[in-house]
This record gives structure tokens, sequence and C-alpha cells, in this order.
């Protein structure tokens, strides 16, 4: 059996595993509260494909390969299959957006919530170990049946509990809270998957083919860099509850001025109090003056 290294860079690499799933799990808990409150079919596609993206992509798949970047197996080079990999990142995109689908339409239930968790929590399962079968290395793997078990129990339970606090949680504070436990239960699972790999070396073993880690980083930074600021500008572009009432006041100004002025009269500012005291606004009243007639 060889000897397995999973913080070849000491804690650089976890912490900046658990830094991305905190950033992904807020921007895709805040893209999912605006699921429920999009007027249109087409704006709850919008918000669910961004929250999938972020949860999915940025919080799970980008975790899971920035935590990869401290693996190292004693006796081997590690390499990647490039397509099993992009793979992996789909299905962890599309679990979620069903996940998201499930608990965002229709009414909200234990029922639904469950189901979501149930298929969510299932499919990163499979991205996390389809991404292990990507690996390429001069042994074979090996895993330990208990502790895949407890991981994909975890992932089941972590989904669940993001997909309940997607469409619960609202406030920032509370969301960011979400956020920070969303992060570690990505990460809880995660390791918790490798720590039951086991690699047994071949006694010969060719050379390894496949993409190197270093080949794979830039574009997995560059791509996560661009869906971070995707979602940062459509987050902020996007209308808040005030601009849509305030929207809706001058329609309604605009369709029945008259009606509008006539209901709600608004008098002119008098800042200094001259309206209750000034004799020159009422119709009728004389100039004032300070000359006294003489008395006839």
């Amino acid at each position: 059996m060889a000897e397995i290294n999973h913080f070849e860079y000491g804690w650089i690499t976890p912490a900046l595993s658990y830094a991305l799933s905190v950033l992904g799990s807020f921007l895709g808990l805040v893209c999912a509260g605006r699921i429920r409150a999009a007027a249109t079919t087409g704006q709850r596609v919008w918000w669910g494909t961004l929250a999938a993206w972020a949860i999915g992509g940025t919080a799970i798949w980008s975790m899971h390969f920035m935590a990869m970047l401290g693996f190292a197996v004693e006796g081997t080079r590690i390499r990647y299959d490039v397509p099993i990999t992009v793979a992996s990142a789909l299905i962890a995109v599309v679990a979620v957006g069903i996940g998201l689908a499930i608990v965002g339409t229709g009414r909200v239930s234990a029922l639904r919530i469950g189901i979501g968790g149930g298929l969510t929590g299932a499919g990163v399962v499979a991205m996390h170990y389809t991404g292990m079968a990507a690996m390429r290395l001069g042994g074979s793997l090996g895993y330990d049946g208990v502790r895949v078990a407890l991981s994909v129990a975890i992932a089941v339970v972590a989904a669940t509990v993001a997909l309940w606090l997607a469409v619960t949680v609202r406030r920032v504070l509370a969301v960011v809270v979400s956020a920070l436990v969303m992060g570690v239960a990505v990460n809880g699972m995660h390791f918790t998957g490798m720590s039951a790999l086991s690699v047994r070396l071949h006694e010969q073993h060719d050379d390894v083919t496949g993409a190197g880690f270093s080949t794979l980083l830039v574009p997995i930074v560059l791509a996560v860099i661009l869906v971070v600021v995707g979602l940062v500008y459509a987050l902020l572009a996007a209308p808040t509850e005030e601009d849509r009432a305030g929207a809706a006041y001058l329609d309604a100004r605009r369709a029945d001025p008259a009606g509008s002025a006539a209901a709600d009269p608004q008098p002119a500012p008098d800042p200094v109090g001259l309206r209750a005291r000034g004799t020159l606004a009422r119709p009728g009243s004389t100039f004032p003056t300070r000359r006294v007639d003489p008395p006839r």
C-alpha cells in the first residue's frame, strides 16, 4: 500500500477549498432566494441556473479540485483525464439544479426538501467519485465501504440542509452563517470520502498520461473568477423590492395623473411656517403697511 498525503502543502489547500465553498454557498443562497420571489418562469429559470452554478460549480466542484491540489501519493505522479473531469463538474451543477427546481417551485414542504436533498446529495457523491475516477496514477484505487457510506450520508444531509436554507433564509447575516455551515458540510463530505481511499502501487507501471494539475489549475481559476464576477454583477444589476415598488408607483401615476393628484393632494413645502402667518397668499387680503391714517 502506498503512503497517501492529503495535505502536501499544509493547510493552504484546505483553507482555500473552504473559502471557495463558503463563497459559492453565499452567492448560491442569495440567488436561490430570488427564485420564489421571481414574477415569471423565465426569471425563476435564470436565478435557478445561477444558483446551481454557484453552489454546484464553485462551492462543491471547485472546492473539490482545490482540495485535490494537496493530494499526493508517494511513488507515483498523478494526472487527470480531462473529459471525465469536465463530466464531474456538469454532474455537480445539474444535481444542484434539479434539487433547486424541486424545492423552488410549488409549495415548500418537508417531502419536497427531502426528495430534492436526496437527489442532490446523490449527485454530489457522483461528482466526487467521478472526479476520483478521473485520476491517473501508477496504481489501483481501493475504498473502505464504511467511510464511503458515511460520506454519502454526509452529502445527503448537507444537500438537504442546503436546499432548506435556500428557500427559507433571507437576511444577510443568516445567509452568511448558513454559507459558513455549508462550507463545513461540503468539506466534511470531501475529506471523509478521501479518507476512505487507499492506493496499491503496481510493481511496474508505464509513464502516467493525462493533464497535470498545474495544467488544469489555470482554467479552473479563470472559470471560478468569471462565474463569481458574473454572479455578483447579476445580483447588483437585478432590481430590488424597493426598485419594483417605485416603478409600480410611477406607472400608476403615469396611468392616472389627475386621479392620483386628487386622491393624494400634497401641499407645497413651507419650511419656516409663513403659510400660517402670512396674508399675501389669501385672496382679497390687503397689502400690509405701517402708515397710520390721521383721525377724522
